[in-house]
């Protein structure tokens, strides 16, 4: 079974940066398909960042492209999103997501296994 622990949130002012991490285990690194979502209060879960399927591409959310990076470490089972240039409407719930099948990288029910969040909050 495939866990994933994300850290790294907190509070920050605007204009700020915070680097999320995602550790996974349980299954070979490299088979997964991995992104970040975000779920502020009274919405939906949004995708905001993922890796093709190779792992050789990347794909962001038009709210989040410029600001936020994301990247993996193969050899520590771990995942990153570097968050720049924070904004208040960027707080939320920030969730690492993994699949292993072939499904679109942009939709939450394309991926399996979720982590337990980690909260980003970003004041004014």
């Amino acid at each position: 079974q495939v866990q994933l622990v994300e850290s790294g949130g907190g509070l920050v002012q605007a204009g700020g940066s915070l680097r999320l991490s995602c550790a996974a285990s349980g299954r070979t690194f490299t088979d997964l398909t991995m992104g970040w979502f975000r779920q502020a209060p009274g919405k939906e879960r949004d995708f905001v960042a993922a890796f093709s399927r190779s792992g050789d591409n990347t794909y962001y959310a038009d709210s989040v492209k410029g600001r936020f990076t994301i990247s993996r470490d193969n050899a520590r089972n771990t995942m990153y999103l570097q968050m720049n240039s924070l904004k208040p409407e960027d707080t939320a719930v920030y969730y690492c997501a993994a699949r292993v099948r072939r499904a679109s990288v942009w939709s939450r029910t394309s991926y399996d296994y979720w982590g337990q969040g980690t909260q980003v909050t970003v004041s004014s």
